[in-house]
């Protein structure tokens, strides 16, 4: 894994980086890259890895397998070297959904259920915008399996960073401080993720400050950067910060209700090359928090699932459902696979 946990790509100058078994010549995303790259190589039919800003999400979408951060605080967090535990989860991967259904059902002690059928499947078309992957191949597969399995009335569209803009009001303030002269797709979504990364930086200086501080260690040049901007950040916007974040959560909600499904890209792009120039995987990794954001920052399930390959590289969409409704994003995920698989083949006839 990437040291202290503190990067989304896999790579490590210690102990080297685990080999994506989809595609070799790119990273194998991280934190949790060797829990992804033991499923993703039919090592073991499921593993665990923490999620605290992407760790299992953008791991299982570069290594094509199914990745599950539960909504926070759902699963215990006893035993595992805090990170920022206001964001730290425990999740999961699997290459079959029944597997990834039934490593959740014992993780979240879930009863068994009937499957429920969604209300509504939302489509945000500014975030697939974000994603260099044609939406072809990841938003109109799911469209058309949704439509198949339950209709096409259950889809709907939105722009979701106006409904974020527009429902998050202390969003504002932090829009017109951070993003003043930058340059953003989706500048609401951008400020969230200016307001989740500050946050997970201001709880892992009260974590880890004192040990970072007497040890100096000796880390990789991106991760040292982050490590010591965390060291440095103070109180500052940390209470407006909280109150978008409790905003957040109640402004999607709303939106999804109890059984609504919302479907983003998992990652913004390919998976990059291994040993890719800093000032690349910046950019990257500016993007990817637009999306990854939101359910970080509003703590909802994510589930990111394997769509094929495009172009001999690995391609995924993620579904979230409101905090709590695990259990029914499992099952979702159960019932739409071999839908979306039988799409998929479709389009390499």
């Amino acid at each position: 894994m990437d040291e202290m946990a503190y990067c989304i790509y896999g790579e490590n100058k210690h102990y080297g980086t685990p080999r994506n078994p989809c595609a070799p010549e790119r990273v194998p995303g991280g934190s949790s890259s060797g829990s992804a790259v033991a499923v993703g190589a039919m090592l073991v039919d499921f593993s665990l890895g923490t999620d605290t800003g992407a760790s299992v999400r953008l791991p299982a979408s570069y290594c094509g397998i199914l990745g599950f951060r539960p909504s926070h605080d759902t699963v215990s967090t006893v035993g595992v070297l805090p990170f920022a535990q206001s964001f730290d989860t425990v999740g999961w991967f699997a290459r079959d959904p029944v597997i990834l259904n039934l490593v959740g059902r014992v993780l979240l002690h879930l009863p068994d259920a009937d499957p429920t059928r969604p209300t509504q499947i939302i489509i945000p078309e500014d975030c697939f915008c974000l994603s260099s992957v044609p939406s072809e191949r990841t938003a109109q597969i799911l469209v058309k399996s949704v439509e198949k399995l339950f209709g096409g009335q259950f889809v709907k569209h939105v722009i979701l960073g106006d409904y974020v803009k527009d429902n998050v009001p202390s969003l504002q303030h932090f829009m017109d401080k951070e993003n003043e002269g930058q340059e953003y797709d989706i500048p609401s979504l951008a400020a969230l993720s200016s307001i989740m990364q500050l946050l997970q930086r201001y709880e892992f200086k009260s974590n880890h400050a004192e040990w970072v501080t007497k040890v100096n260690p000796d880390l990789g040049p991106g991760i040292s950067g982050r490590v010591w901007k965390a060291i440095r950040t103070t109180q500052e916007n940390i209470d407006i910060c909280n109150s978008v974040r409790s905003e957040l959560r109640a402004a999607l909600t709303a939106l999804l209700g109890d059984h609504g499904i919302l479907a983003i890209p998992t990652a913004p792009g390919d998976p990059p090359k291994l040993q890719t120039d800093p000032a690349t995987l910046a950019r990257f990794r500016a993007r990817a928090f637009n999306l990854l954001s939101i359910a970080g920052l509003s703590g909802f399930c994510q589930v990111s699932i394997p769509l094929g390959m495009h172009n001999n590289l690995p391609v995924s969409i993620s579904l979230l459902a409101k905090h709590g409704s695990d259990a029914f994003l499992l099952s979702i995920v159960e019932t739409l696979y071999d839908t979306l698989k039988g799409e998929i083949a479709m389009l390499r006839e």
